[in-house]
């Protein structure tokens, strides 16, 4: 089980600590019980495969209705849209190198009772993410091999994940690599068809056209809510990076850049892919919703390369995307679990002493994934899910003005310790603010309960150290 100790002290002389000492947060002040085996690459290919380098073929069809086929123009606002969140985690996780990602810079950087409510927030959405991966995974399989029932996938893909991650971080990152391999071979067997499709063989729109990315008639201010708001919630999962801050080598740079890096290089991705697929098949209004872009992999390459988009996509996200989720939870929830922010503190906080794996955070992951699957509808934990990662985003974009700005009274650095935070916070309330009755609903229920256990979980706010 991991310790909470004092900034200075340390158990034995095998097990560094972190000594650094300063204002709160400066240091960790933790025991390092995770191994640390993970470098840039590793970092950015995590990145690559949380958010999912092929993730728009799967809503490309909602998007482009949605956008008046201006698919390519929306990613490229989600990229704008988060880069300012993405350099506020830059900013933080170079002076808290923690594991607990968003709960811990706000918790170290602003308050440790806001700090709980974050984490209490990103809770909501990782603990519910793998869920909603196994739901549209298994469903997609089963009208592939109807026979199958969906609990059956959902089970196999729960157990499998659960493994490699039990087995060890360095196992998983080769995983990582194998899983990113497949899907940009695919990509590329995608751009190889499309270029030939419409710039060889002159069908769809027989060449360039900047109508993917500019329609005057259509680029209006409900335009652009519209794109920022399905942009944003596109690009969820890039912050998954800073939880592997304790099992990086040199986190302070590492975690940031990797973070910025990968949010940029899934943009470009994205953005290629959508405007290949909007030049292959112009007439948007003809496809359909969920299948619309592996309906155009058909037109270019044929029924085997929808099968194949569509398999891949299959893996992309029930094993590798789930696979990252996972890891992403286990680790938030060994965080808190070793801060005793959480009930069964103890039993969240234990790390495999051979593995260095945070197991039972990993094993309950498991067994509330499966549960997640079976008794709550899809739409349900959709809408939790993405109102808990943008409050989290609001209050780490809040807390680098708070910290850097107000406590470390760096005045000088307007740009990256005001502007910047101030874009990203306001972009994400904007699209906060255009949730649904029913997702305010939900949310709202799991942010007071928050508010209530925090409460009760702390002796005064100003402590560091919750109740145990």
């Amino acid at each position: 089980m991991a310790t909470v100790l004092p900034p200075s002290a340390s158990p034995d002389n095998s097990m560094p600590v972190d000594t650094q000492s300063g204002e709160a947060g400066a240091g960790t002040g933790y025991h390092q019980d995770l191994k640390r085996a993970l470098g840039l690459r590793h970092l950015l290919v995590y990145g690559l495969i949380t958010m999912v380098p092929i993730a728009p073929m799967a809503v490309y069809g909602f998007v482009a209705q949605q956008s008046h086929g201006m698919v390519p123009l929306v990613y490229m606002v989600g990229i704008v849209a988060m880069l300012f969140t993405a350099l506020s985690y830059r900013q933080l996780s170079g002076v808290f190198p923690v594991a607990g990602s968003v709960y811990s810079y706000v918790q170290r950087g602003w308050h440790p009772y806001l700090g709980f409510l974050a984490g209490w927030m990103i809770l909501a959405d990782y603990l519910l993410v793998p869920a909603l991966i196994y739901a549209f995974s298994a469903s997609w399989l089963h009208g592939l091999l109807p026979a199958v029932p969906t609990w059956i996938w959902v089970l196999g893909f729960v157990v499998f994940n659960a493994g490699v991650n039990i087995i060890g971080i360095e196992i998983q990152a080769k995983a990582h690599f194998a899983l990113l391999i497949l899907e940009l071979i695919a990509l590329a067997v995608f751009l190889a068809f499309a270029i030939e499709f419409v710039f060889v063989l002159k069908h769809g729109a027989g060449g360039w056209s900047i109508a993917p990315f500019f329609q005057p008639r259509h680029l209006n201010t409900g335009f652009i809510a519209t794109a920022t708001s399905i942009a944003v919630l596109s690009f969820l999962g890039f912050d998954a990076i800073s939880t592997l801050s304790e099992e990086t080598r040199n986190p302070r740079k590492t975690v940031g850049n990797a973070t910025v890096l990968a949010l940029l290089l899934l943009g470009a991705l994205f953005i290629v892919q959508t405007y290949l697929a909007a030049l292959a098949h112009p007439d948007y209004r003809s496809l359909d919703a969920q299948l619309g872009f592996f309906q155009i992999g058909r037109e270019v390459g044929g029924a085997w390369l929808y099968t194949l988009l569509l398999v891949v996509s299959v893996i992309a996200t029930g094993i590798a995307n789930a696979l990252a989720a996972q890891l992403a939870i286990a680790r938030i929830l060994y965080s808190m679990g070793r801060d005793r922010a959480l009930p069964v503190s103890a039993f969240l906080s234990r790390v495999h002493p051979r593995l260095k794996t945070p197991i039972n955070a990993i094993v309950l992951v498991a067994a509330l994934s499966i549960a997640l699957v079976l008794l709550v509808p899809e739409e349900a934990i959709l809408k939790l899910v993405n109102f808990g990662a943008l409050t989290a985003f609001m209050l780490l974009n809040a807390t680098v003005f708070v910290y850097f700005y107000l406590k470390q009274k760096q005045y000088r650095h307007v740009f990256s310790y005001l502007v910047f935070p101030g874009l990203g916070l306001f972009i994400v309330a904007f699209v906060w603010s255009g949730f649904d009755r029913t997702t305010f609903l939900f949310g709202g229920s799991w942010l007071v309960a928050g508010m209530v256990l925090g409460a009760f979980k702390y002796r005064n706010f100003k402590s560091f150290e919750p109740l145990g």
